[in-house]
Formats: structure tokens, C-alpha cells, sequence
């Protein structure tokens, strides 16, 4: 038993390693610096600093989704949070677990309105799925371990555990032991009989995947239904990770086009839902539709995301005595390697071409990379990991947590230049953890996604003001300068073949690197 000269920060950080939580994506401050002394005083937990907090929560989102296991994060204050949400925007979209641990004032200095004071509770609740502040030191493993088992409900939820100083620094007893997580619900008897009796329709019926349908013993089953019934297999367009290349059952996706989604959808009569949201557009137009489906579909949902999909498609699965059908998987072909000339195409060939196995792609390529998922379906086996939220500034921070959840393989992070800047702070920490990762910036110098938003609202001569607000110029960002900058090693490609040079020496390397493709 640990004497009562234990502090309440302590206590925290030997709950979080009882309750399996070995990974804090950290960028603390004075309040939190208790919890700092702790970790130094605590084995057991892997202490990863980063430069922003954005960065922080970018990187336990990445974490989660390729350990699914939560990892903690240390912000400082209701600032220090609210520079996180954005890619807490994105992890809770994707439904990740993260434990953030966000330090507040002393609870007898809070009403002193010193300046760093703030509504911590107010700025976690539209991204939090359980809110605590500790209201004494004595508390705080109770609250830990409650955090703990809120961030492991599944399918992986936030929680947010607010720690004033006082809290922190007084004395506390015995770390605490969390309940395990509740098993997800499982899909009713009426859910798979609906789900049966539409697929039965075969081409006129889709099976459409999302969350946890789309990896694993579940995509496989998904598999199994689609080639016993003939019904079409699609994901949506953007999810937390896709197993997929050759060997895995082929996913075509639901296009980011409203046109392109609308003419994927339009021939479905029948729409079967697996841990999938019913298919809308990502924003609104003039005279577009907004809900994709062709008008008088039926949606039917097999299982929400939160519940437990394999057993859902399991049941199906023998509903439609498909069991036992093998499902069609994507073909191992070599695939050509592109030379010559920059285009978008010729990027996904190269990609595609020389991508290592059991590699982790991170997409954040927007415009660049729209036929890099087509391209890549047949490449060698590769998870691929999605924006979630559609919030910008998650790709290079996702790839953090990536490598640290699984670092005996590959990350690629594919990013635009302008999405890059928002947590350039990123390639530090890869540069400090040493971090296999391979970024590959498509430097086209401007938001091309706005500049095809705009076009698409019929301007085709925007004015001056319109084009200063959609392109990176005067000055042109260096992006090897900037990576050198962070420590991380870095070169230049202007055409295919230096491309692929660059590409496979990135790959060669044991640590991160950059390569600014110029488009």
C-alpha cells in the first residue's frame, strides 16, 4: 500500500497504467506540471511532447485507431483544450477513445478570474462523451479510473478529465481499478430479417460499410454476403481504417462529388447500413441534392456504429446461408510504374507501385489524391486512414499516433501543402520520437479543394481578392527548408521518375522523412 504522501497526480498516473493506458500525448504547462513530475516519477507510460496541442489530440486520435486502446493526453487549461478541438472534431467523428486530461486552476484561485481562467466544462462538452472535474485530491484515481472506462466504451468514446492544481498536488490514496467496458448491444432479429430480405434483391440492393465493418473478420463476412447475393459493397467515403489492397475484399467508396455520389447511388433500390450513416452530401449547393440515394430507396440499418457489427453480419451472414461462400478478394497484380511528367494520375501509379506492405496511409490529399483509392485497391496489403470530421490539419498529427500504435510498420502520410501548415509543429515530435514516417507534400501552392468549390458556383474569372484568398504564394512555402527546420530530412520532386526516387528512399528510411512533390 503507497503512503499517504502520495499526491492526487500520482494517483492519476498509476491508474492510467492499471488501466492500460501507457501512451500521453502531452503539451503541458504550469498547471499541470504535478501531473509531469508524476510521469517522471511512474513507470509505465510512454511521455510523447508535442509543440501544439492540436498535434496532441490529432496524434491520440491515430493512436486509437490503429491499437484501439486510448491513449491520454496533457493540455494546459481551457486554451490549451480549445486549441485541441479541431482534431478532437475528427476523433470523435472517427469514435475514438482518448483520455484528456486538461489542467485547471486551483479550485480556490478559479474565482480570482486570474487570466488564464475559463469555462474548461463549457469548452469539452461539444467533443466530450464524459466530463469530470476532480474536486479534490482524494478523488482523482476514482475519476481517473472512471475516465478510463468511458474512453473504452465502444467503439472508443472521449472523455475528458479536468485536474485543478490543488487536486493535483494534494495527497491521495491508492491508484483505482476501473470497471471493463460494457459489450456493444447486438443488432435485432428485425434489423437482419429487414437486412436479409433486401439484399435478396442482389444488383439492386447495397450493402453499405462503415466504423468497423470495413477491416477484419466483419469486412470479410461483408465479403461472404456480397458474393452469395450479388449485392453491391460499398464503404463510405471517409473512415477511421480500411484494411484493403490485395488479398482483402475490394471497397469502392462513396464519392466526395455530390454528381459522382449521386450517379454511384441512383441504380440502389435497396440500401443495407453497417456501421454506416445513410449517405449525404459533405456540403450543400445551389440546385444539388443534398441526401445522395436515388428518391424512394429504402435504408435499412443492419447495426449502428456502436454496436457489435461482426456478429451482426455473422447472423446475417447466415441468414443468407452465406457462411460458407468465399468472398471475392482483390487480385495480387504488378503494377507499372509512371514516369515522366506530374500528374495526379501518375502520382497514385507511383504510389501504388512501390507501396510497402502492411504500410499505413494517411490520407490527407483532398484534390490531389481523389483516384488514389481506385488506384491503390490492388497494391500491396495497406490500411487506409481517413478524416473523419473533414476538419483540416489531422494528417500529419494522425501519423504520429500511427507510428507510435504501430511501430513495426510503415506510415505514409499523403498531404496538401496548405492542410500541412496548419500543425506543421508535427514533423518535430516525428523528428524527436524518430519516427518511421514517409509525408509526401503535393505542393501545388493554393487550396485547390476551394478553388473547385468556387468554380463549381459558376466563377470561372474569379477577381484578384478571390485568388489571393485560394493560393500559397508570395511568398512560396520551401517545405524541405520547413522540414529541415523541424529535424526532419527532406528532398525535392518536380516530375515522376525523381518522385519515385524520393519515394523509395523515404521508404528505405528508418525515420521520417519529406518529400515536396511540386504539381
Amino acid at each position: 500500500m503507497h503512503s499517504n504522501s502520495m499526491t492526487g497526480a500520482e494517483s492519476l498516473v498509476r491508474t492510467l497504467v492499471a488501466g492500460g493506458i501507457n501512451v500521453c500525448f502531452a503539451n503541458p504547462g504550469t498547471s499541470e506540471i504535478h501531473f509531469v513530475d508524476a510521469l517522471d516519477r511512474v513507470e509505465g507510460i510512454r511521455c510523447v511532447l508535442t509543440l501544439f496541442e492540436g498535434v496532441a489530440t490529432g496524434a491520440a486520435d491515430g493512436y486509437y485507431r490503429m491499437s484501439e486502446v486510448p491513449a491520454a493526453t496533457l493540455l494546459h487549461l481551457g486554451p490549451g483544450l480549445a486549441n485541441g478541438l479541431a482534431n478532437l472534431h475528427n476523433a470523435s467523428k472517427a469514435r475514438s477513445g482518448i483520455i484528456n486530461i486538461v489542467g485547471q486552476h486551483a479550485t480556490y484561485h478559479v474565482a480570482l478570474d486570474a487570466p488564464l481562467s475559463s469555462d474548461v466544462e463549457a469548452i469539452a462538452r461539444p467533443y466530450s462523451n464524459w466530463i469530470r472535474t476532480s474536486q479534490n485530491s482524494a478523488n482523482v484515481s476514482e475519476d481517473g479510473a472512471a475516465a478510463i472506462a468511458a474512453a473504452r466504451r465502444p467503439p472508443g468514446q472521449i472523455a475528458t478529465l479536468i485536474l485543478p492544481a490543488d487536486a493535483a498536488w494534494g495527497n491521495a490514496i491508492d491508484p483505482a481499478i476501473g470497471n471493463p467496458p460494457s459489450a456493444p448491444s447486438k443488432a435485432s432479429n428485425h434489423s437482419i430479417e429487414m437486412s436479409a430480405r433486401a439484399l435478396r434483391l442482389g444488383s439492386r440492393s447495397a450493402l453499405i460499410l462503415g466504423g468497423g465493418a470495413v477491416r477484419g473478420p466483419a469486412l470479410e463476412l461483408a465479403g461472404r454476403i456480397a458474393a452469395k447475393t450479388g449485392c453491391k459493397l460499398i464503404c463510405e467515403h471517409l473512415n477511421p481504417r480500411v484494411e484493403r489492397g490485395a488479398g482483402r475484399v475490394p471497397l469502392p467508396r462513396i464519392p466526395y462529388v455530390v454528381d459522382q455520389a449521386v450517379e454511384m447511388l441512383k441504380d440502389f433500390d435497396q440500401l443495407v447500413l453497417v456501421g454506416a450513416k445513410p449517405p449525404v452530401a459533405f456540403f450543400a449547393y445551389p440546385n444539388k441534392p443534398s441526401v445522395l440515394t436515388a428518391e424512394g430507396a429504402t435504408i435499412t440499418q443492419l447495426a449502428s456504429a456502436d454496436q457489435d457489427l461482426r456478429s451482426a453480419l455473422e447472423f446475417l451472414a447466415f441468414e443468407l446461408h452465406a457462411h460458407r461462400t468465399s468472398p471475392h478478394l482483390a487480385p495480387r497484380k504488378h503494377i507499372a510504374l509512371a514516369s515522366g511528367k506530374t500528374t495526379s494520375d501518375g502520382i497514385g501509379a507511383v504510389i501504388a507501385s512501390l507501396l510497402p506492405e502492411n504500410a499505413i496511409i494517411i490520407d490527407e490529399s483532398l484534390t490531389t489524391g481523389r483516384t488514389f483509392w481506385a488506384q491503390t485497391s490492388e497494391a500491396n496489403p495497406h490500411d487506409w486512414l481517413s478524416s473523419m470530421g473533414g476538419s483540416i490539419g489531422f494528417g500529419l498529427p494522425l501519423a504520429i499516433g500511427a507510428s507510435v500504435g504501430a511501430p513495426d510498420r510503415k506510415v505514409i502520410a499523403l498531404e496538401g501543402d496548405g492542410s500541412a501548415m496548419y500543425t506543421l509543429q508535427a514533423l518535430w515530435t516525428m523528428a524527436r520520437e524518430q519516427l518511421d514516417v514517409t509525408i509526401i507534400i503535393f505542393a501545388n501552392r493554393g487550396y485547390r479543394i476551394l478553388q473547385g468549390e468556387l468554380a463549381s458556383l459558376g466563377s470561372s474569372n474569379p477577381g484578384r481578392r478571390a485568388i489571393d484568398m485560394l493560393t500559397l504564394d508570395r511568398p512560396t512555402l520551401d517545405w524541405v527548408a520547413l522540414a529541415r527546420g523541424e529535424g526532419v530530412d527532406a528532398g525535392r520532386a518536380t516530375n515522376l521518375d525523381e518522385f519515385a526516387n524520393e519515394l523509395n528512399y523515404g521508404f528505405a528510411s528508418d525515420g521520417p522523412y519529406l518529400i515536396e512533390l511540386v504539381i
